[in-house]
């Protein structure tokens, strides 16, 4: 979903030349694949979007995984990126990165000042390795290695699996389904009270192509909308958009997770970049894309 965003952002702003691999066509985990590639086509500039990603009872499930495998693949790219002198990287990591009851919202600063979401711990240890290599190989050898802190995305090619997918595309697919078949009930996992961020993909790649322009410093920032809601106003704003027309059940034996999650996006917005896309028109987008590519 992001790699596209990123592409399709490129593309709308002239740029040709891409140095593209799907993940079939390489392994970002295998490191000689991964060295073989940047000694064979020596980029300049490098987007790290990849990763083993998933909804809160995927991360929970698959921990070693999550933790190997982001491991993995950002290791290898960001080390060979190196190698091969590569003049510009940006690696993305995730909000999950920042303490379970950190304030909010969610400062750059408040990084590694307490406990991490239980849940997602491994994805976000991996990530906040990722942001800590990028600024050790900036210290040591002088790199230009940044790392961006998306807060929840959906979109375009999102992830429609039916347990392991995020909060928002997963609503997408069972309201569509529960409306095709006249389902009366549709169960929404947790309390509903959680407050949630969502920032859309192609807004994502116009903030990952911006700063790769105009931003060149160690530590992180965030990109996001500054405005969340509840888990139970984001499904019934999709019942909504979608069209569904009966009740909602709350499973309370599901875990809710991290209580809140607003990222600051002051840092980006001094910058001179802000969101597009608000949530409603984002979301008749990302169903209009589900229902074209997968019903």
């Amino acid at each position: 979903m992001v790699g596209s965003a990123i592409h399709r952002q490129l593309l709308k702003e002239g740029f040709t030349n891409f140095v593209l691999r799907t993940s079939q066509e390489l392994d970002l985990r295998d490191q000689h694949a991964v060295a073989n590639f940047f000694a064979a086509e020596k980029p300049d500039f490098v987007f790290l979007a990849a990763a083993k990603v998933g909804g809160i009872v995927a991360n929970n499930t698959y921990r070693a995984d999550f933790l190997y495998e982001n491991l993995a693949i950002q290791n290898n790219v960001i080390h060979h990126a190196f190698k091969q002198q590569v003049k510009k990287l940006l690696f993305l990591g995730s909000s999950c990165i920042y303490p379970k009851m950190a304030p909010q919202p969610l400062k750059e600063d408040y990084l590694l000042t307490g406990p991490l979401e239980s849940t997602n711990e491994p994805y976000a240890i991996a990530k906040i390795a990722g942001i800590k290599l990028c600024d050790a190989y900036r210290a040591q050898y002088g790199c230009n290695f940044i790392s961006v802190m998306p807060t929840n995305l959906y979109g375009y090619n999102d992830n429609y699996h039916p347990d392991n997918s995020h909060v928002l595309p997963a609503l997408i697919r069972r309201f569509h389904e529960a409306k095709i078949k006249g389902t009366p009930t549709v169960t929404i996992w947790g309390t509903g009270t959680p407050l949630r961020e969502f920032l859309f993909a192609d807004d994502l790649a116009d903030a990952c192509v911006f700063l790769m322009e105009h931003y060149n410093e160690s530590h992180l920032i965030n990109i996001g909308t500054g405005k969340d809601l509840s888990i139970k106003a984001l499904a019934l704003l999709i019942k909504d958009i979608v069209g569904y027309t009966g009740e909602l059940i709350f499973d309370t034996t599901k875990p809710d997770g991290t209580p809140r999650k607003l990222l600051d996006v002051s840092k980006i917005h001094l910058l001179g970049w802000k969101h597009a896309v608000e949530l409603r028109e984002g979301i008749a987008l990302a169903y209009q894309d589900f229902k074209e590519k997968y019903v």
